[in-house]
Order: structure tokens, then sequence, then C-alpha cells
């Protein structure tokens, strides 16, 4: 499932204005592991869309050790500073990626936008539209997000709160990182917390009692399913851009 939403968190963009960032992620269902998940200060375009799918099909080269060697941040709440931290792999689905099938979109202009139908169209990815005016449809994507802002935002400078009457009188000026620096804490967040958090969600049919982690997951289910990385090289790259003028403009 794809989708977009505004952070609760404001950064501080390149003009040096302060503003909410928007974020797109590419959650896969079944594990509830985001594969993907891109930040922009301001509208997504269709070409980041398609940017999207691609980090889903071929994540970053070393995503695999990136969770397991950083047992002195899992689960204590904190992020370490931003000097000693090491930038983790945008791909994750259980540290690893992988290309999808299908992807279930709103009727967002991004989503359906030329730019992104095409390289859905490429990478060989079957884009399924949800029922309209049904939420529930996209529950799991709209949970999610729920959780980045609650269990991620809330402990990053410049918190706005889910609505005005939740935050601060000068909550902007609070606001200490640029949309890249907002990235990479993501990043890193969502690597080593979300993908090793437990999931009441989740569970196995040889363990229903324990709840597993999205990493856990794609662990149990690439036993059932299998797992291909999809290699893209700088040809399929420009090959996904937009030709001339972007699309969705």
């Amino acid at each position: 499932m794809l989708d977009t939403t505004r952070l609760d968190v404001f950064a501080v963009f390149d003009n040096g204005s302060v503003g909410r960032p928007e974020l797109t992620i590419a959650l896969d269902v079944a594990s509830r592991s985001i594969l993907a998940a891109v930040l922009r200060p301001h509208s997504t375009k269709g070409v980041d869309a398609a940017l999207l799918l691609a980090e889903m099909a071929a994540p970053a080269p070393g995503a695999a050790g990136l969770a397991a060697g950083a047992g002195d941040v899992a689960g204590t709440g904190a992020l370490r500073p931003h000097g000693r931290r090491r930038r983790p792999a945008a791909g994750r689905g259980g540290a690893a990626g992988g290309g999808a099938e299908t992807v279930v979109i709103d009727r967002g202009r991004v989503f359906v936008s030329e730019a992104f139908l095409a390289a859905a169209q490429t990478l060989g990815i079957s884009v399924q539209p949800a029922p309209p005016r049904q939420p529930a449809a996209k529950g799991p994507v709209e949970r999610t997000f729920g959780s980045v802002n609650t269990l991620f935002c809330q402990h990053v400078a410049g918190h706005t709160g889910a609505s005005p009457a939740r935050r601060g009188a000068n909550a902007e000026s609070e606001a200490r990182w640029s949309v890249a620096q907002l990235q990479d804490l993501l990043d890193e967040w969502i690597a080593v917390e979300w993908q090793n958090r437990p999931h009441e969600g989740l569970r196995h049919p040889s363990m229903p009692a324990v709840a597993l982690s999205p990493n856990e997951m794609w662990g149990a289910l690439l036993g059932t399913c299998g797992h291909v990385p999809v290699p893209l090289g700088k040809a399929d790259y420009v090959e996904l851009l937009p030709g001339g003028v972007e699309a969705d403009h």
C-alpha cells in the first residue's frame, strides 16, 4: 500500500522557511514492513512516487547488517547524536526490501500521474486503486502513519502535535532539522525501531501467542513466498524518470 501524508514535525526548508514536510511510504501489508519512505518539503510529485517503486525493488547495499548491529539503540526510544549515527540503507522489508507484484493506491494525483503509472509498468507492477469513499480499505497504511506520528515525531524537535490545540505556542521556533536530516532520522528509526518492534497484528500459526516484529514476520514469510531482489542499473533509473516536463504538472 502506498500513501502520502503531512508529517507532524516542522522542518527548516532550504529557503529558511519552516513547514511540515510530506511523507510518502510503501507498506508491505503482510509483514507491516515499511519498504520505502520519502520526505519532500512540499507536495510529492509523480517522479518521487516513481522512484519510491524503484527503492522498493532495489534496496541500497548494506541494509542486511543494519538492524542486527544497532542493538545499542533498539528499544530505548532514543536516537544517537547525529555525528555518531550511521546512515541506514533506504530499502527495508526484513532488512532486504523487495519488488511488489501489486500496489494499492488512493486516487490522488501523484499516484495516477503518467510518471508513476509508466514507472509501475516498467517494473512490472500492477496498480490497484482503493475503492472510492472507503477509508477502511487502506487501514493498514493509515494506522502506520499514526504510529510514525506518535512513536517517532513526538521525540523530534519541532513536533507539531496532532492538532493546533495539542502543540505549544511557538512550535515553529523549535524546528531544528532540515528535510534531509529528518530523512536520515526517519530512515534510522524505521530500520532500527519500527522493523524490530513487536506488532500485535503479526502472528505466526505455529506461535499464535507471540507478537512478531515486521522483520520476524518478513523472515517467516520468506519460506512461503521466497524473495528475489531486482537489480536496477543507471539506465533503469533514467527510464523511470518522466521525459520533458513532469507529467503531473
